[in-house]
């Protein structure tokens, strides 16, 4: 049986098919162009996997009346800045920048279980394999180096952080420091050798790309061989950029310091990421046009040792992000880098005095916060129940997440599409999400 693409590529000397290649590449550069005035170019996504307990961190509930205790805070909280926002004091560092936060204490999701919140954070879906938000973005915009990918990850523990499932492989993430991997010695694998001088090396890939386009000329609009394509073109360019940019030896001690490079606590459910490199490393790919990087700290999962484990992670990213703040705004970059701090979903409170020293999931009520990009500065939207029990005023949900993410870069989540399997696939789905226009500045 003959196919309708072979039939189009046969008859009338293909003239078919090159109308319909035409209308496909006419439809998809519409789809991927910004309808929107952009207030951010890039993204610095910090993920903190495990449901950070959002009451002992950015969303502050005291105790309330004469009554029983209820469950809250348990450890204290002071108003920072100009703002007066509160924040807890296991931050201190992060509360110097109060007055650059836009916090989000409405958010909620669909489950309570990690793997498929954190599936939905990343890709909008719960079940499914999709392309992740990076790549959506990668895929959206493009990068702004050439010599670079649109897309990194850093210490990410699951594919579905950086793949681009369904998009071509260009728009995948660029994994640096897998699974643990000691993050000082992370690299991007497989785009530098010695064996051969750099000439022959490009000769060499001449003749292998000879023959993948012509193995793509019998297979027109094949985007995931396209991809492979301009992948090898990518990592043969990135030989040169990427090994300086991984390379911190021309950073000063007193910066290595001011991040905390190189510091690793292991205790209880708080993993030993190097949480400062990866900021670090952030920094450097944001100023040399990578236009969405991951950041991953994982561990915040406190069933056991609430207070002790909150406090070990609090202590591992807090200065850290408090660096890359001072850095992006002293470098001119914060205006126009959006960053977005958060997880797959939060922890209901403990209740002080009680003697209890663990919690569990609550996808109904958590907090995520923004900075820089052209969200409101000094700001906190939304509200939860005064146990934060769940959220009731304010709400934003994962797709009005993505929905406002992506327009600050300037891209509407209705006409950034990819066809698939017979539909139009978006990274908000195909449920209803909103822009949340309070957010911006």
């Amino acid at each position: 049986m003959i196919s309708r693409r072979s039939m189009l590529q046969t008859a009338s000397c293909g003239f078919g098919y090159l109308a319909l290649q035409s209308l496909c590449q006419s439809r998809a550069l519409a789809a991927t162009q910004p309808t929107i005035p952009a207030r951010a170019k890039r993204v610095i996504f910090m993920c903190m996997s495990g449901g950070p307990a959002q009451m002992d961190t950015f969303d502050y509930k005291p105790q309330v009346g004469k009554k029983k205790k209820h469950p809250g805070s348990v450890f204290d909280f002071k108003q920072h800045g100009q703002s007066g926002q509160w924040i807890s004091e296991l931050l201190p560092e992060t509360a110097r920048h109060a007055d650059r936060l836009c916090v989000i204490n409405g958010m909620h999701a669909d489950t309570g279980n990690h793997a498929q919140s954190f599936l939905q954070l990343h890709t909008g879906e719960r079940l499914r394999k999709r392309p992740s938000m990076g790549s959506w973005i990668s895929y959206g915009l493009g990068s702004e180096n050439e010599n670079l990918p649109g897309f990194i990850s850093l210490n990410a523990t699951k594919p579905s952080v950086y793949s681009s499932a369904f998009l071509p492989t260009e728009f995948a993430g660029t994994p640096i420091g897998t699974n643990g991997e000691d993050m000082s010695r992370a690299t991007i694998r497989d785009i530098s050798g010695t064996h051969l001088p750099p000439h022959v090396k490009r000769d060499q890939l001449d003749f292998v790309q000879a023959m993948n386009r012509g193995h793509l000329a019998d297979r027109p609009g094949d985007g995931q061989l396209e991809g492979v394509i301009e992948s090898m073109e990518l990592a043969f360019r990135m030989q040169s950029a990427a090994p300086e940019l991984l390379d911190l030896s021309n950073e000063t001690e007193h910066t290595l310091q001011r991040y905390r490079v190189g510091k690793k606590l292991s205790v209880g459910t708080c993993r030993p990421t190097d949480f400062g490199r990866q900021c670090l490393l952030a920094r450097r790919f944001a100023e040399a046009g990578v236009r969405f990087i991951e950041v991953n700290h994982g561990g915040w999962d406190q069933h056991k040792n609430h207070r002790r484990d909150l406090k070990a992670n609090c202590e591992t990213i807090d200065a850290p992000i408090a660096a890359l703040l001072d850095d992006l705004a002293t470098r001119g970059l914060l205006e126009d880098t959006l960053l977005v701090w958060g997880g797959e979903f939060g922890r209901p409170g403990l209740v002080p005095e009680d003697g209890k020293d663990q919690s569990g999931h609550n996808a109904n009520g958590f907090t995520f916060w923004l900075a820089g990009g052209g969200v409101k500065a000094g700001y906190t939207h939304g509200k939860t129940t005064e146990t934060g029990s769940r959220a009731v005023e304010g709400k934003v949900h994962f797709r009005d997440l993505h929905a406002t993410i992506l327009h600050l870069l300037g891209l509407s989540h209705e006409r950034l599409t990819y066809d698939y399997g017979g539909r139009s696939h978006r990274l908000t789905g195909p449920e209803e999400a909103k822009v949340v226009h309070e957010l911006f500045a």
